[in-house]
């Protein structure tokens, strides 16, 4: 155990060009983003499968804070923890109040997880 004030982890850098995907999950305006628990706060490296694209880790771990990856004809991505602004949210405890986080990290994090999907590819001219 880290410990709050010693729990961070750092998202990947990825090109636009060659890794579109990747590049709008990990968008965000800091590369080191402050750690949360949850039932599933991190994921083992040894254990993710080599099609899976880790997109964050926790630095000098085994931990992977942040995965994507295809399934059939769609995709996954995992995201640890549970409530980015309340370290450890419990069950029962009152809802986080979004408007005093407005420019949270792991906040940007779920939220480009929302508008991926509705992202278009356009058409290139060979």
């Amino acid at each position: 155990m880290r410990g709050e004030e010693n729990d961070f982890f750092r998202l990947f850098d990825f090109s636009a060009k060659e890794d579109p995907v990747p590049t709008m999950l990990t968008q965000d305006h800091v590369n080191v983003v402050p750690g949360f628990m949850g039932q599933t706060t991190s994921f083992n490296k040894g254990l993710i499968k080599k099609s899976t694209l880790i997109l964050a880790e926790t630095e000098g771990t085994n931990e992977a804070k942040y995965i994507h990856g295809n399934y059939g004809q769609g995709t996954f991505t995992f995201y640890g923890g549970h409530d980015p602004e309340d370290y450890q949210h419990r069950v029962g405890d009152p809802p986080t109040d979004l408007e005093l986080h407005k420019n949270s990290p792991g906040y940007r994090l779920i939220l480009n997880n929302i508008l991926f999907p509705a992202a278009e590819k356009k058409e290139r001219k060979t």
